[in-house]
């Protein structure tokens, strides 16, 4: 335990505990290292000493029950969590344990890579899909074996649209995906001998496009029935 440990503890000034610690080397009381090192604490670096548990012990004994009570709760914190690291480290005088352990850390390693090497070829993959200002179906288009007529209502069941037209479908962005997965373009049309009116075209967002491809990869996208049952992307990427 460090002496600026032991200061926090015990509510006492570092200084006062180096004291006590040089004081007891100097009676050589204590067995731990006479060796401090630099410590900085974004100030003045100071010393510090390193202290074992029976010198710890020697330097609070003069301090309060509370404060020496703090210092025993806090060994045995220390003793638990190298407990439970000494628990979890194989047996290396058993070379099959040794084996199985360093088998399970290449394999880790490579999980990682696998999983690096996806989200490399996802951000790929989204890069050559994805255009800003493009609708859903335009964005869906490069998705292979998605049914893209489906692929509206599919987003109204989820909240990201909904249809504001009772005798068709004319779809706005919900609430829920407004300005997170999808925004509108709006223009004025003007039909010969009527009213002009304005109209919303739901456009994708770079987020949303992101969410749609996660949706793809899961099998969640309505597909059609001749879908090959390849997760490819655009017919760049399927060549190559």
């Amino acid at each position: 335990m460090s002496s600026r440990e032991i200061a926090d503890l015990v509510e006492a000034r570092h200084n006062d505990v180096i004291a006590t610690i040089e004081r007891l080397f100097a009676k050589n009381l204590l067995r731990s290292s006479r060796k401090s090192r630099r410590e900085s604490t974004g100030g003045r670096p100071i010393d510090v000493y390193d202290l074992i548990e029976r010198d710890t012990h020697l330097v609070v004994a003069g301090y309060s029950d509370e404060h020496r009570a703090k210092v025993i709760d806090r060994w045995q914190e220390l003793e638990s969590s190298v407990g439970r690291v000494i628990a979890t480290l194989p047996n290396f005088a058993d070379p099959v344990a040794a084996a199985r352990a360093w088998a399970d850390q290449v394999e880790q390693k490579n999980l990682l890579s696998v999983e690096v090497q996806a989200q490399a070829t996802k951000i790929h993959s989204l890069e050559n899909l994805f255009k800003e200002g493009m609708t859903h179906t335009q964005f869906c288009k490069g998705l292979n074996g998605v049914n893209v007529m489906q692929v509206g209502n599919y987003l109204e069941s989820r909240s990201w649209l909904y249809n504001e037209s009772k005798s068709g479908t004319r779809h706005r962005v919900g609430s829920y995906a407004r300005d997170k997965y999808m925004t509108e373009h709006q223009h004025e049309v003007t039909p010969h001998g009527k009213d002009p009116f304005i109209s919303y075209t739901p456009i994708l967002l770079k987020k949303g496009a992101t969410r749609l491809y996660d949706l793809y990869l899961a099998g969640e996208l309505p597909m059609k029935k001749t879908w090959d049952g390849l997760f490819t992307h655009n017919k760049a990427l399927r060549a190559a």
